[in-house]
């Protein structure tokens, strides 16, 4: 039996080698499908693991108070623009001053440029650079962590210390490689600052990266960044995380209070709880996992479809040697076996071709958006699965076909 199954596949593989072409363009078929798959679901969950750990950093019990620009709701079934006003600094400074819920941090921080060109000795930077005004608290909030040196105090913020936090990539491959960047002295726009800490590395998320920013104290940044209608951040930590939705709604009151909204107007601000973030994240990848399942299955039918036509006709060139070994004794069974580990050879190539393609797609990709590259095991299990089930269900119907071929017809076939 051994003896049968063996020589079963040299006379499949003989036979894949002599129509070479035929079954190089088949596996390229097979191939195309899979890796559509593969880099789709590859994509997917660069996305998914790149979003999560950017929210999942600020931890599960904290919350941003922030300005929802353009936010939308409707009236008399109509959609009325809704803009709500920015946050200034008085009224975050408002905020972190009145909110007193227990077993809490209050953050105030905000965005000065991101296109800020950074100097040391003789190097400089792309003007790319996010400069952030920040206060003591504000890395421990956002879920950041110092890797070399120190943060700031309450006295370097207090007294509008010169000194900032540098993202990793300066120290990694930027203007510090290879030097110690702490007690260093770089310029922004002209000011010169004392760096005291580096971040550990964030990587990026859609293109943006998170190591490239300095952080100084906020109001050496409101006295250097004087622009119009600023929007700041309030972001607080709540050290027990059943106390979270309590310290919401106590912010939520404050809030009101500091832009003075009378009880039956809306609240013109949002709060965001991080775990709700990372729940709409974990919505939006579901669907984007389920339509690469929806388009992969289309391509991958296709490719079944193309796989059993050249199959079909494969049976059909080779009807005479067919009908020659059924009449030296050979049995159905043995006719479809050897159809059928044809079908399965050339599925399971088109699978690992399509695999490997689609991880280098989806690492290419990865590279080019500066997403960390995660191995997509669920995908690369997926495409061994369906090639499988791919070379199962083409082969199928060929190998039976060619089985039941009668002999003397088969040999009289031209």
């Amino acid at each position: 039996m051994l003896g049968l199954f063996r020589e079963n596949i040299k006379v499949a593989l003989g036979s894949i080698r002599t129509q070479l072409l035929r079954t190089v363009l088949t596996i390229v078929i097979i191939a195309i499908g899979i890796t559509a798959l593969v880099g789709i679901l590859t994509i997917v969950t660069a996305i998914d693991y790149n979003m999560n750990s950017s929210f999942a950093s600020m931890g599960s019990n904290t919350f941003n108070i922030n300005r929802y620009e353009n936010a939308t709701r409707r009236s008399g079934g109509k959609e009325v623009e809704k803009i709500n006003p920015i946050i200034s600094y008085p009224q975050a400074k408002a905020f972190k001053e009145n909110y007193k819920y227990p077993l809490t941090n209050t953050s105030v921080s905000f965005t000065a440029t991101t296109t800020a060109e950074v100097k040391y000795e003789n190097k400089k930077t792309d003007p790319e650079i996010s400069v952030l005004g920040v206060d003591e608290i504000f890395v421990q909030n956002s879920g950041l962590e110092i890797e070399n040196g120190r943060n700031f105090t309450v006295f370097d913020i207090n007294n509008n210390a010169y000194a900032c936090v540098i993202g990793s990539d300066f120290a990694s491959k930027g203007i510090f490689k290879d030097v110690n960047p702490i007690d260093k002295i770089i310029s922004i726009r002209g000011a010169k600052f004392r760096v005291i800490g580096v971040l550990k590395e964030k990587g990026s998320t859609f293109g943006n990266s998170q190591d490239l920013r300095v952080l100084i104290p906020i109001q050496v940044a409101r006295s250097m960044f004087s622009m119009p209608n600023v929007n700041y951040t309030i972001s607080t930590m709540v050290d027990k995380k059943e106390l979270l939705n309590e310290a919401v709604d106590n912010a939520t009151i404050t809030m009101r209070k500091v832009r003075k909204l009378n009880p039956v107007e809306e609240n013109n601000f949002g709060i965001s709880k991080s775990e709700d973030l990372a729940n709409r994240i974990a919505e939006m990848t579901g669907v984007l996992n389920m339509s690469a399942w929806v388009m992969g299955i289309i391509t991958i039918l296709g490719s079944s479809i193309a796989l059993m036509n050249i199959m079909i006709v494969s049976v059909t060139e080779r009807t005479r040697e067919i009908g020659v070994r059924k009449a030296l004794g050979a049995k159905k069974s043995t006719i479809a076996t050897q159809f059928f580990i044809e079908t399965l050879t050339i599925g399971q190539l088109g699978g690992l071709f399509g695999i490997i393609l689609g991880i280098l797609i989806g690492y290419l990709i990865c590279l080019a958006a500066g997403w960390l590259f995660v191995i997509p095991w669920q995908a690369i299990i997926a495409a061994v699965v369906t090639s499988f089930i791919v070379a199962v269900v083409s082969g199928s119907y060929p190998a039976i076909k060619a089985s039941k071929l009668d002999p003397i017809e088969a040999l009289r076939y031209e």
